[in-house]
């Protein structure tokens, strides 16, 4: 589990689930399995965790316990597939968003630009569409939007015309080929935010991760009972604002609605007024863990 991802804000975002020795849970993001271990340290016999991942990777990550329930699937299917396994509702959800250690150490997966490797990013090895598949075939304008939009990139239009340059000449089939391909553009003093940006904003893409995270966040209220929690940990601020305005007002534009009277129809009870960030100690620990934002809340 170490070896393939070191959990973020462990105690708090479990803590957060206020978890029911006979309830049942769902760990959205399996991983290395560090949230779903800690979580079944506080369930009793009769307790039940169902854990999605879709990186078949995790499936050796699998703790040997009767109420682990192991869902090879996307989290943006989450109400289908509790309803195929007999569960309608649960008493807590949680999720680890962003990528975990493993992807950005296995190199061969391409989500690192440091190091050469395909230029893969998929989550789900079994999807269709690549990274390069995007770098070699859309439009500029439609790298510029994903750039801009997924990797808040400044001047993304920049970026993308420098990839329909070097893709005229040859393929960009290789991480280190969009590196080199987008070098003409790249801030010298800061290629590393850059780049991450790049990268990140092409994984988000590739993996349609913020419609899956609208998906699950919108399902979560349907399958959560009455009572029960939310926990998410999001680690850039497009993940974030998207869970704190849901949190606070059921919709992704943080507007609450009020009924005729004038009363505001809210959906949760929030947990934390404030995001929850590691202590200096944890980011010293696992510098990755920097980012990471935690809030919750209880449905109403």
């Amino acid at each position: 589990m170490s070896q393939y991802h070191t959990p973020v804000l462990l105690e708090e975002s479990v803590a957060l689930l206020g978890i029911v020795p006979g309830g049942t849970y769902v760990d959205l993001t399996f991983g290395g399995g560090g949230h779903s271990r800690r979580i079944l340290q506080e369930l009793g016999p009769e307790g039940r965790l169902y854990a999605f991942d879709q990186d078949s990777d995790t499936r050796d990550n699998r703790p040997d316990d009767s109420r682990f329930h192991y869902v090879e699937s996307n989290f943006r299917f989450l109400r289908g597939a509790l309803r195929l396994r007999g569960v309608g509702q649960v008493d807590g959800i949680l999720a680890d968003l962003g990528v975990s250690s493993h992807h950005f150490d296995a190199v061969e997966r391409g989500f690192s630009f440091r190091g050469e490797a395909p230029l893969d990013m998929r989550m789900n090895r079994r999807a269709r569409r690549t990274a390069a598949d995007l770098v070699n075939t859309l439009p500029s304008e439609e790298l510029t939007r994903i750039l801009g939009d997924w990797g808040e990139v400044e001047t993304p239009w920049k970026a993308a015309n420098c990839i329909v340059r070097a893709r005229q000449a040859a393929p960009i089939l290789t991480t280190a080929q969009l590196v080199e391909a987008v070098a003409p553009c790249t801030p010298r003093r800061d290629e590393s935010k850059f780049l991450t940006k790049l990268f990140q904003a092409l994984r988000i893409e590739v993996n349609g991760e913020m419609e899956a995270l609208r998906m699950a966040l919108e399902q979560s209220l349907r399958v959560l009972r009455p009572g029960g929690r939310l926990s998410v940990i999001s680690y850039h601020s497009l993940e974030d604002r998207l869970v704190k305005n849901f949190l606070r007002s059921g919709n992704f534009a943080g507007a609450v609605e009020k009924d005729f009277f004038g009363r505001a129809s809210l959906p949760f009870e929030l947990l934390t007024r404030k995001a929850v960030v590691p202590s200096g100690e944890e980011i010293a620990r696992n510098p990755r863990s920097r980012s990471a934002r935690l809030r919750g809340g209880v449905k109403l």
